[in-house]
């Protein structure tokens, strides 16, 4: 389903509400808002949804909406937590979900942008695990975008506020979200004929 506004869809963070994963996520999304995008983010307790069990799952009310969102979605952005140099169970399970769009006329990720933001606890588990999604992505048959954010989750991120005060990082967001939001502006453009030679 097209809509007006493009629609972007965020999975990732952990099962605590305030994690660094998803307020990068969060942040992520509010500029992509910013950018025009209508966003759906999905984290926290929107993920803990049962193990992906081929055609078993989608009566469970939050599975079918995360299928649902990224079923039109025209970009995503995946954020999760660097665990013992890898995504964390948690968002697996929550891409393992993909496998409903298999048949789709748009399977998977098929053609659509897909930003990336990994943080762990010192820079080896960060950068492992952006590895991880851009290997995902690229099975998923998505363009992760040309920058993925990698975060040392030990250096100062936020204030007591939540904001974000890690300048390199903000700016690290803002670049991936123009790429991503320029990807999407060009996929909905109109196709131009082909020329008669």
């Amino acid at each position: 389903m097209r809509h007006d506004r493009p629609l972007v869809v965020g999975i990732g963070g952990t099962l605590a509400h305030d994690s660094s994963t998803a307020r990068l996520l969060r942040h992520a999304l509010s500029q992509c808002e910013e950018a025009g995008a209508e966003v759906r983010l999905f984290t926290s307790h929107a993920l803990e949804i049962p193990f992906y069990a081929p055609g078993r799952n989608l009566e469970n009310a939050a599975a079918s909406e995360l299928v649902a969102a990224m079923r039109e979605a025209d970009a995503v952005v995946l954020s999760s937590p660097g665990y013992h140099g890898s995504i964390s169970g948690l968002i697996k399970n929550a891409l393992d979900y993909t496998e409903e769009l298999a048949g789709d006329r748009r399977p998977y990720f098929d053609g659509i942008p897909v930003g990336l933001i990994a943080a762990g606890a010192g820079w080896q588990g960060a950068n492992a695990t952006i590895a991880t999604l851009r290997s995902i992505v690229h099975a998923l048959r998505g363009w992760p975008t040309p920058l993925g954010i990698a975060v040392n989750s030990r250096q100062p991120l936020f204030d007591a506020d939540g904001r974000l005060i890690a300048t390199q990082v903000d700016e690290q967001l803002g670049a991936m979200t123009r790429q991503l939001m320029d990807f999407v502006a060009r996929s909905r453009m109109p196709r131009c004929a082909p020329i008669d030679q």
